[in-house]
């Protein structure tokens, strides 16, 4: 899938403004919370944001910057999925699920070394990738989505389990999130 699509479906399932009293990242338009769009020079209201800035942002900080297009050269839904995850819980949370996953699957280190836990996409984390794709083939991409949204789940569950008040999203989050 193109990353022009990706971000239609997002902003699709994230829908226009909303202003949860529970979300502590305060006020959203189409997926951006407040604090993202005024770091990335948007200064009007937020219910006002509009769409192609959104897709703009997303482009930007959730795609390019982390490097899901690299990712999205050797696994597509692979790509898709870490980008989702950025944007709900930031790419470095997304990137790091990637790593503990390829490090969890890599069989004692002997199809690859493993890798640092630095929730960045580099040239050793790419080789990783690679070196897993190569050995398991084609339904190695598969596994590795199954991985990482098993951690994901994790993360959803724990943080509502340390704060209840996320509990008013948690359905949400499992529903929309995840498969």
């Amino acid at each position: 899938m193109h990353i022009d699509s990706l971000i239609d479906d997002l902003i699709d399932r994230e829908g226009g403004y909303v202003h949860h009293p529970a979300d502590r990242g305060g006020a959203t338009c189409w997926g951006v919370t407040e604090a993202v769009a005024r770091a990335n020079g948007y200064h009007g209201a937020m219910r006002a944001l509009p769409r192609n800035v959104a897709a703009s942002i997303h482009r930007r900080l959730y795609w390019l910057r982390p490097a899901f297009n690299r990712v999205h050269d050797r696994a597509p839904d692979l790509a898709a999925e870490l980008f989702d995850t950025g944007v709900n819980m930031g790419p470095t949370v997304a990137v790091a699920f990637l790593q503990r996953a390829l490090n969890a699957l890599n069989r004692g280190a002997t199809d690859y070394p493993d890798l640092a836990i630095d929730g960045a996409v580099g040239p050793i984390t790419l080789a990783a990738l690679d070196a897993f794709l190569a050995t398991r083939g084609e339904g190695g991409e598969t596994v590795l989505l199954k991985a990482i949204e098993a951690l994901q789940g994790e993360r959803y569950l724990s943080l509502a389990e340390r704060r209840p008040a996320n509990e008013a999203f948690l359905y949400g989050w499992l529903a929309n999130r995840l498969g």
